[in-house]
């Protein structure tokens, strides 16, 4: 004879483990568990808009840089050197020109050095 206890108790064994093997599991009250972590994922904020404000930060990082390593004369003269050239040359002068933004990380680097 078949004990109905044993065959509900199999049921519950089998689906428990179809829970675990799918990435589940029980948590107790209080605890963080895989909900927890699984809904905070779900909250993620979109990379490019990050990736982009880092891309401008790192442009403007380098182009300080340069400013204080080869000094202000320097710098405008091979940005002018730039903008005689072809298309590209005259973007990339666009770019690299001192602005304000630039001028003022370059003196925050000058103090932080000297």
């Amino acid at each position: 004879m078949v004990d109905r206890n044993l065959r509900d108790f199999q049921g519950r064994v089998g689906r428990i483990e179809r829970t675990h093997d799918a990435g589940g599991g029980f948590e107790a009250d209080g605890a963080l568990g895989m909900s927890y972590y699984r809904s905070r994922r779900r909250l993620r904020v979109p990379r490019l808009p990050g990736m982009i404000f880092m891309s401008v930060l790192i442009l403007f990082m380098l182009k300080a840089g340069l400013h204080v390593v080869i000094g202000a004369e320097a710098y405008d003269q091979k940005v002018s050197t730039l903008r005689a050239g072809s298309e590209m040359d005259r973007f990339g002068s666009y770019l690299l020109q001192a602005d304000p933004v630039t001028l003022g990380i370059a003196a925050q680097m000058r103090r932080i050095i000297h």
